[in-house]
């Protein structure tokens, strides 16, 4: 199967990298040359901690890297399954799909990795409504073994099978989700960054005694570390919309001291920058 990826972020070159792995021809996508350069280095490692780690071999790495395609030009993205892992909003999501759907086939699948936009909203500004699914990946989506398939109100039951067919091929668990506000992961995990930051907006402790206290219960990470990797922008995107989603409920309230830190540009590891630093 030929994978389009589109969007050379950290979740976007996971996707590509754990699909190449697989065995899929992939092309990753993305408007910014440098991202793709970011994305192609970033993959390189992660390959290389693999033999590290003797979970590949030198011969694996090397075929998995051939497999990829880079690409800032979207008519190279004619495949039989296009996953886009852009920015959480819904015009430019609907953008890259329609654009997409003019050069590929009827048949195409096409899936988003939103974290929290409807499904059933996306499916119903798309050219192809029933050939539209949610495929979810967790960061990082070389590690995480979970992906939620989410079912618009549109999509064709064999679209549905067609997309845990890859997830299976790639060597992930499934779970199908409803079409729902944040689906089944994110709607529990929000109050695991909200209360957190509650918790320290209420200066009941510091972000790193939090973190601190989150590992020793058990988490490989807390909250504030889990933002910095996520993205604290794209982590805050994805409360806002849930906020919105559930009526402005107050237990999903946007935090303003993670508001500040994206006003600043603070949003994490990628920009060296978060609520810790980064060399």
């Amino acid at each position: 199967m030929k994978i389009g990826v589109i969007g050379a972020g950290v979740m976007g070159r996971g996707i590509a990298q754990v699909s190449a792995m697989a065995g899929h021809s992939v092309v990753l996508f993305d408007v910014n040359h440098e991202m793709l350069e970011v994305a192609e280095n970033a993959i390189d490692k992660n390959l290389t901690k693999a033999i590290d780690l003797k979970k590949i071999n030198s011969q694996e790495k090397e075929s998995t890297q051939k497999r990829i395609q880079f690409s800032n030009s979207v008519a190279d993205v004619k495949v039989d399954l296009i996953i886009e892992a852009i920015v959480e909003k819904i015009e430019a999501k609907l953008k890259v799909f329609n654009d997409l759907a003019e050069i590929n086939k009827e048949d195409t699948v096409y899936a988003s990795n939103t974290s929290s936009i409807p499904l059933t909203q996306i499916a119903a500004g798309f050219k192809y409504p029933s050939r539209m699914v949610g495929i979810h990946f967790f960061n990082p989506a070389h590690i995480m073994k979970l992906v939620e398939v989410i079912r618009a109100e549109q999509t064709d039951p064999q679209v549905l099978e067609q997309a845990i067919s890859y997830v299976s091929s790639v060597r992930k668990k499934f779970i199908i989700a409803a079409d729902a506000p944040g689906f089944i992961v994110n709607r529990v995990a929000r109050h695991f960054y909200v209360e957190g930051l509650r918790v320290l907006e209420e200066d009941v402790a510091s972000h790193e005694v939090i973190d601190e206290l989150i590992r020793s219960s058990g988490f490989k990470m807390g909250p504030f570390e889990l933002m910095d990797l996520i993205g604290v922008e794209t982590n805050l995107s994805v409360t806002e919309s849930m906020y919105k989603l559930f009526n402005y409920d107050q237990k999903f309230r946007p935090n303003r001291i993670q508001q500040k830190k994206v006003q600043a540009g603070y949003f994490g590891r990628k920009s060296g920058q978060g609520f810790y630093s980064y060399d």
